[in-house]
Formats: structure tokens, C-alpha cells, sequence
């Protein structure tokens, strides 16, 4: 497609002075932007800037208290998802919304109200995955899919409804970089076919990558929108928060303790019953951060809440400085002084306690350290006020019951309370998950500093680019199994792709040689045997 410049393109969508307030806090503020059509554009903004709102005000989820909403240049009235399908308008969520025991097939036309013949949607759908170059079975079952399968039934959902106008809430998210890779060549062809494309994603290299246009938010307000071939993250990053920020992150060089933390034959059995973690074995010393990579679903969840104790292995060994913890309920597991912080993926579903303030959020473990029958809020209440400043946490008071906070700053309490406790190994998972880029690099510092205290963190994350920078070791998983460990700095995302797919195994004999990909070398035996038998590592640290 030959390029067309912004001013001789049609307006698709625009938005004029749209406002949008819950109670007191504004979302929104006279927000005024447009889309082309045949282009992408990616929304940036911080936490609580306003972008999903925006969005769900253009998808017909929310009504706005004022402005207008105009598409193809006629005034649009979209009060529902359903109008909002009316003219043309299709939003992609990030957590999908499918029936597991459907075909594809039969998910694309659920919902749509008209009569069908199943043989015909199959031949439509096969029709617009070819046009586009999306691979798919309209036959197969959500439950039988990968993410990225799943995935493409949520886009092609949308347009076989007619949708010519789509947003896609962070679609990076859970795919590899070899799919992100064919989703961004898939969304080229659907503009150059026409389609107006809206992006939100706090991943900037992606932003430079795939977009356009950039469009900006900041504290509901709109800041401006720059063409992405003339501008850079360091630009894209003062623009979204107000001021400069430095985007590096050092690794800092690790202290080569001993093994705080062993894994031996780890096998962990999923809430289904198969397995989550088949025979896993690493270690983790003080003042070293390893990652772990891999798909969404390949067992980190299950491993990290074995090593919290909230879900006892089947087989294997968990060693904490020579002594098991294995079968030991988390809060004893504390009391015997192995402090080990556990961040989970759902913060309000089990991180923390929604209704509870964020003074009772700080106190759930330590309520029991006290020797009267009286808990201490006051010296949990100025933890909290140390919290909040630290992390800058945008709450009304210590006493504002955490679900009443936007998804960073509820991800900053928990964050917080967990380092707060001085533990001496972090199992963090997804630590940044939904937080702004500046919030994200306060939370890299953070897990530097604990690592230069000789704290050893395992790294649970999605973005590779971060974990190549802040990780000494990269362990990728694939359906549960060890496909490698590898030095950060010697590896790069592709590498990394093809052990997360499991297409390179290094665990074999021939290991990455076919591919070049140098591996890290396990212990020995008389180091393994030598591990565990007390707290002195007795091998010699590499």
C-alpha cells in the first residue's frame, strides 16, 4: 500500500471534550483525538491516566457525562457494546471472552442473535483468516487452544462482525516473541486493507515498532499525539508522566553466595489434576536474580505457589538453606524464619485483601507476631504511610480499603508489603503486571537494591527485553519442563522464543549447539550432594 500522508487520509473515529467522572475522581477530562482510517494507533498514558475508560466509552461499555463521539464524521450515539458493533467498532479485551467447550466456529457466531448454518461460518472464518494470513481451525475447541489461538479467534470474532474499527487491550501480553512477531505482521495487513487500529500497550519498543501514530494521556487529559517515525521512547516517556526518566536497567553484577534456595526433581500436579511442573531442578543464590520464562500456562504459577507453600508437590525436594520446607503451611514457614515472599499473578484474588485497608493489608502477616491479644495498627499504619510515599502511591489515606484503588497502585501495596517484610528470597510474579513504565522502573530498583543485600529473587515476568536486561539467569519452562538455564547477557528474545515453544531443549545431550545457544552448566553431583547437608555450601561458586 502506497503511503498516504495523515492529511489526506479519512477521519474513522474522533472524539471531542469527551469527560467521563466515577464520584469525585475525573477519568477524563475534554479529551479530544482521532483515527484514521488504514492506520494504527497506540494510546499511552500512566496508571489511572484514563486510557481504558476511553476506550470502553468508544466499545459502548461507558456512557460519557459529556462530549461527542463522531465515526466517519456523523455523530454516533453508542450507549451499549452491542451499538457500538452497529458501527463498526470491536474491542479486543486482554483476558479473552470464550466458551472453552465451543469450536472457534461456534464462538465467533455466539452472541450475534442470527440464524446459521455451522458449515457456512466455517468457510467465513477460514475466508478471513486467509485474506489476513491468520492460522486457525474454525473446528477446534477454545479448551484444546494455545494463547495465541485463542487470541485469534477474539480478532477475527470482531471482524467477521463487521468491525472495521478495533482495539486491542495490551495483545502482547502472553505471546512470545515469535507471535508477537505474526500478530504485528497481521495487523500491517489489516490496515493496509483499511482498518483503523487502536493499540494499548506500556511496551514502548512495541509502540515503535507496530504503530503509526502515538496518542498520550496523562492524569485523564490528553497531552498530544506525535508520528512514531519521528519520535523515541525518551520523548514518548516525558511526555506520558511529566517529566524525564531514565529508562535503563543496570544489572548489577551478582554476589555469588551459596544457594539460598534449591529445587530437586520438582514434579507439582495442577487444580485438574495434570502436570503443571515435571521434574524441575535449579537453585537460586543470594544476590542473583533468575528469571523465568515461558507462556502463560507452562507452570510458573503452580511452582511459585509451591515454593510459597500454598500448593504441596507430588514429588521432589524444596531446600531453604538446607532445610526442607516442603508440607509447611505458609505462615509456619514464616515463624521458622524462612521469609519468602510470594507476589501473585491476581493481587486482589489472593495477594491481598480487597475490602481491608491498606494498614490491614500491611498487617496480614504480621498480625500474629504480637504478645497481647491486641493488634499493633499503629506501627502498621506508619508502615503504610512509608509505603505510600516511597512507591508514590496515589491513595487517599492509609485507610482507604485497597479495592478502591487503581490496578497500579493496588499492585504497588502489594509489591511493597512483601519487600517491606525483608525477606531473603522474592518468588515475585509479574511484579510490573499493569503498571505504568515509570512505576515499572521503581520496581526494577527496588528488586536491585534487595538483590545487592544478598536477597536471591526469582524473576516471574512477560517482558523479555526487561528480563534480559535486569536477570543474571533466564530459566525457560515449556508445558512444564526445563528447557534451559542461560546467562542473560548471552542470550537474546529469539533464542529465548524457540526454548519457550520448546522447538530447542538444552537439556539434552547436544543441548543449543545446533543452535548456537550457549547454556549455564549445572552443578556437579558432589556439588549437588554437598548442597542441603547443611547451611555452608561446600562447592565452589562459578
Amino acid at each position: 500500500m502506497e503511503n498516504i500522508s495523515v492529511k489526506e487520509k479519512k477521519v474513522a473515529l474522533e472524539m471531542r471534550g469527551i469527560t467521563k467522572s466515577f464520584g469525585s475522581v475525573r477519568a477524563n477530562s475534554k479529551v479530544s483525538l482521532a483515527v484514521y482510517e488504514g492506520e494504527i494507533l497506540s494510546l499511552l498514558g500512566e496508571n489511572g491516566s484514563g486510557k481504558t475508560t476511553l476506550m470502553n466509552m468508544i466499545s459502548g461499555i461507558y456512557y460519557p457525562d459529556e462530549g461527542e463521539i463522531y465515526i466517519r464524521g456523523e455523530k454516533a450515539n453508542i450507549s451499549s457494546p452491542k451499538e457500538a458493533f452497529s458501527y463498526g467498532i470491536g474491542m479486543i479485551h486482554q483476558h479473552f471472552k470464550l466458551v472453552d467447550t465451543f469450536t472457534a466456529a461456534e464462538n465467533i457466531i455466539l452472541g450475534t442473535g442470527e440464524k446459521y448454518n455451522l458449515g457456512q461460518v466455517n468457510s467465513r472464518v477460514s475466508e478471513i483468516a486467509s485474506k489476513y494470513g491468520f492460522n486457525i481451525d474454525p473446528k477446534k475447541k477454545v479448551h484444546e487452544m494455545s494463547v495465541s489461538e485463542k487470541q485469534t479467534v477474539e480478532i477475527i470474532k470482531v471482524i467477521y462482525r463487521g468491525a472495521d474499527i478495533l482495539i486491542l487491550d495490551e495483545p502482547t501480553a502472553v505471546l512470545t516473541p515469535q507471535e508477537i512477531e505474526k500478530l504485528f505482521s497481521i495487523l500491517r495487513r489489516m490496515r493496509d486493507d483499511g482498518k483503523s487500529i487502536i493499540i494499548i500497550t506500556h511496551k514502548l519498543n512495541e509502540v515503535l515498532s507496530i504503530s503509526d501514530r502515538v496518542s498520550i494521556l496523562r492524569k485523564g487529559e490528553y497531552i498530544g499525539t506525535v508520528e512514531t517515525a519521528e519520535t523515541d521512547e525518551k520523548q514518548l516517556t516525558e511526555m506520558m508522566v511529566g517529566k524525564k526518566i531514565d529508562l535503563q536497567i543496570t544489572r548489577t553484577e551478582p554476589r555469588r553466595t551459596a544457594p539460598l534456595l534449591e529445587i530437586r526433581g520438582l514434579t507439582i500436579k495442577a487444580d485438574d489434576g495434570s502436570e503443571a511442573i515435571k521434574d524441575v531442578s535449579f537453585y537460586i543464590r543470594g544476590g542473583e536474580i533468575l528469571g523465568v520464562a515461558g507462556i502463560t500456562g507452562c507452570g510458573q504459577k503452580e511452582l511459585c505457589e509451591a515454593i510459597a507453600g500454598l500448593r504441596r508437590p507430588e514429588k521432589g525436594a524444596i531446600i531453604h538453606k538446607g532445610e526442607s520446607i516442603v508440607g509447611l503451611p505458609p505462615a509456619e514457614i514464616i515463624r521458622k524464619g524462612v521469609s519468602m515472599s510470594y507476589i501473585p499473578e491476581d493481587r486482589l484474588g489472593m495477594g491481598l485483601a480487597p475490602s481491608f485497608s491498606i494498614t490491614d493489608n500491611m498487617m496480614l502477616k504480621t498480625y500474629g507476631d504480637g504478645r497481647t491479644p491486641f493488634v499493633d495498627r499503629k506501627s502498621a499504619r506508619t508502615r503504610a504511610a512509608d509505603l505510600i510515599k516511597k512507591l508514590d502511591i496515589v491513595t487517599p489515606s492509609t485507610e482507604t480499603p485497597v479495592r478502591r484503588l487503581s490496578g497500579g497502585n493496588v499492585q504497588k501495596v502489594l509489591v511493597g508489603r512483601e519487600i517491606e517484610s525483608g525477606p531473603n528470597v522474592i518468588v515475585t510474579a509479574y511484579p510490573v503486571r499493569g503498571l505504568d513504565i515509570g512505576s515499572s522502573y521503581l520496581i526494577y530498583d527496588i528488586l536491585n537494591e534487595q538483590k545487592a543485600k544478598g536477597v536471591g529473587i526469582l524473576f516471574v515476568g512477560e517482558d523479555l527485553d526487561v528480563m534480559l536486561a535486569l536477570c543474571d539467569k533466564i530459566m525457560v519452562l515449556c508445558h512444564g519442563r526445563v528447557m534451559g538455564v542461560v546467562h542473560a547477557a548471552k542470550t537474546n528474545k529469539e533464542e529465548l522464543g524457540l526454548m519457550m515453544t520448546g522447538a530447542v531443549d538444552l537439556t539434552g545431550e547436544e543441548g543449543g549447539k545446533k543452535y548456537g545457544i550457549a547454556k549455564d552448566s549445572n552443578l556437579t553431583n558432589e556439588e549437588w550432594e554437598n548442597i542441603g547437608e547443611s547451611q555452608e555450601w561446600k562447592g565452589e561458586p562459578r
